[in-house]
């Protein structure tokens, strides 16, 4: 273990199977002198899976409570207490509370320190079989249609391949909306029940996908990744010999009309005088 106090540890719980469990996460839940769970009943379940007793103070750690308790909690690790942060799944701070917390710390100059371990995000990015080396995570999509397009149409030019939650009852929307804003054919998997025994991954076209949800009844905790939009084609001179006209028509001389033109779309300037001479 890594120091005994004054110190926040926030650690990573399995996210379906407890065999995922590092061995550091054991030995904070029985070690801290309080522990902040998101959701109290599943940390004792958790607890329980794993075999640990928990000696230290138990406080509940969610979004409805966490602006309120963060500056508790601070105090108490400033007095030399170890706090362990966990959530219900995964790593706190990712989509989860934790964030405000880390926040207080680093502004109060208090060690925050981890102990990794499972993550959904990270999971199913791998087994998505798309592009890993470029990546972002976009969490839920806005529940309201005009919020959610709104978002995607932000995201449609994204080079990265993104990563997305939805809950099971909202996946078809979702699907919809993606197959709406990015087209049918952009490459995607649905990811659910990650390391349980029913964990399945379904890779294709998004309207494929959409497809599959319209006529499934979906359940689990589900994680989308989406490729990146595709490279954009390069222009070739013959595409911009309208907007040297254009120019030309407002007065401008011919061969300063294909300077700016050739400049703002980055083409040659001789390729694109020879491509306009060739279309009069």
């Amino acid at each position: 273990m890594s120091g005994t106090g004054g110190c926040i540890v926030l650690a990573a719980t399995p996210i379906g199977n407890m065999g995922d469990a590092s061995a550091r996460l054991i030995e904070w839940l029985g070690a801290a002198d309080i522990v902040a769970a998101e959701d109290t009943r599943r940390l004792h379940r958790l607890v329980t899976a794993l075999g640990v007793t928990v000696t230290g103070r138990v406080v509940s750690y969610h979004e409805h409570n966490e602006a309120a308790r963060t500056a508790d909690l601070l105090e108490q690790v400033q007095s030399g207490k170890t706090l362990l942060m966990v959530t219900d799944a995964g790593m706190p701070a990712v989509s989860d509370p934790g964030y405000r917390l880390v926040e207080a710390a680093v502004a109060a100059g208090v060690r925050v320190t981890a102990a990794p371990g499972p993550s959904a995000v990270l999971t199913a990015l791998a087994l998505s079989g798309l592009p890993t080396d470029r990546f972002c995570f976009e969490g839920f999509l806005p529940r309201k249609s005009g919020e959610r397009s709104g978002r995607l149409a932000e995201l449609a030019a994204e080079r990265r391949t993104m990563v997305f939650f939805e809950a099971p009852h909202r996946l078809e929307v979702m699907l919809r909306a993606l197959d709406h804003a990015f087209g049918p054919d952009r490459r995607a998997a649905v990811a659910r029940e990650l390391t349980k025994t029913y964990e399945e991954v379904l890779r294709g076209p998004l309207r494929e996908l959409l497809e599959w949800a319209e006529a499934t009844e979906i359940r689990g905790e589900i994680a989308v990744v989406v490729a990146g939009a595709p490279a954009a084609a390069p222009s070739k001179p013959e595409d911009h010999v309208a907007a040297v006209n254009e120019l030309v028509g407002q007065g401008v001389r011919l061969k300063e009309a294909v300077a700016l033109v050739a400049q703002e779309v980055r083409v040659s300037k001789r390729e694109l005088y020879s491509a306009v001479l060739a279309a009069r």
